[in-house]
């Protein structure tokens, strides 16, 4: 598929469709727990096939989970049956243990069933894009070193960091790479991490690995989407528009319509209803007027998309799910774009 021209045709598209991270609360369709999901690629291709046979969404989009990355490189992950697997401890401390670390080889751990996913996945969905999901590179070299102490050493010990974030960003591209050959549309890629930072230190430490896998990797046919949910992303929206990505994300910390009025025209972004506040506690009603309320803030912008702030919870309720479409299709109706 050529994603250019997809994401070309939404900006002249009457009717906006949405795309929220949705796939975790597939297990709700598949009746399955989260680590059954995580421990089978024909689970995962299911549960993406039932997400795109119960919504109208723009694209189908695969698990977002930020462990698995972390995993190959031999951090501990802890799951469970109802919520996104988590990464605990750290791998590196020295710069010793950080020029020690080895580039895994991807298809390691559980990278190689994710792949086999998205190849099943693309043969089960025909009608829309099949988006893989990746972690983005500070937020790889976070889990790698502790989040915490990241976020020190980039002040303290930046060479350390660098060569971190070089290992990650290596591997990050072979594994996009595999994700293209196994037939995926384009790439979710996640730096919530990367919102920390002040805009100094994100372009260093984020934006500029970033660019180097977008660089690499994305083509007119396999799309990179960038999502942080950061708290500084509107102040370094700059840094983060270079890295050249084909559409972003951001999440429900910052008001969407200030950020649209930073990103160019010719741009789509994404963004952000509270998966957690909303879509996972709310009620039908309150993820209605939630939705509602950040479309007619910024449905006025061509290149516009309304989305969930971040990835929606395994155990968010499907009443809650669909009251976010149907409002969706208020919008489009009260507006005459049905």
């Amino acid at each position: 598929m050529n994603m250019k021209k997809w994401l070309e045709d939404i900006k002249k598209s009457q009717v906006k469709k949405a795309l929220p991270i949705l796939s975790f609360p597939s297990i709700q369709l598949l009746n399955i727990s989260v680590k059954e999901l995580i421990s089978s690629s024909d689970y995962q291709a299911k549960g993406m096939k039932a997400v795109a046979d119960a919504t109208d969404a723009l694209a189908a989009v695969s698990l977002m989970d930020l462990s698995v990355e972390a995993e190959c490189f031999g951090s501990h992950v802890v799951a469970s049956d109802d919520e996104v697997p988590t990464v605990t401890g750290h791998v590196v401390e020295t710069m010793q243990q950080a020029e020690d670390l080895q580039v895994p080889e991807v298809g390691s751990k559980r990278t190689g069933l994710y792949i086999e996913a998205i190849k099943k996945a693309k043969q089960l969905i025909t009608d829309r894009p099949v988006l893989a999901g990746v972690i983005g590179p500070f937020s790889l070299a976070g889990r790698l070193l502790d989040v915490t102490e990241a976020m020190v050493l980039c002040y303290e010990d930046p060479d350390l960091v660098h060569v971190v974030l070089e290992k990650c960003t290596e591997f990050i591209i072979n594994y996009m790479e595999a994700y293209k050959k196994a037939g995926a549309d384009g790439i979710m890629m996640a730096e919530p991490l990367g919102g920390l930072l002040s805009p100094s230190l994100a372009d260093e430490f984020s934006s500029a690995y970033v660019k180097k896998i977008v660089d690499s990797v994305q083509t007119d046919d396999f799309a990179i989407i960038y999502h942080n949910c950061g708290d500084n992303v509107i102040q370094m929206i700059e840094g983060i528009l270079d890295t050249g990505s084909a559409a972003y994300h951001f999440g429900n910390s910052i008001d969407m319509s200030v950020m649209m009025t930073k990103i160019p025209k010719d741009i789509v972004a994404m963004g952000n209803v509270d998966p957690a506040a909303q879509i996972r506690n709310g009620t039908p009603r309150s993820v209605r007027e939630a939705t509602l309320a950040i479309m007619d803030k910024c449905s006025s912008y061509d290149n516009f998309i309304i989305s969930s702030g971040c990835d929606i919870p395994p155990m968010a309720p499907w009443e809650n799910i669909n009251a976010f479409f149907d409002a969706v299709k208020e919008y489009n109706k009260i507006h005459g774009r049905i």
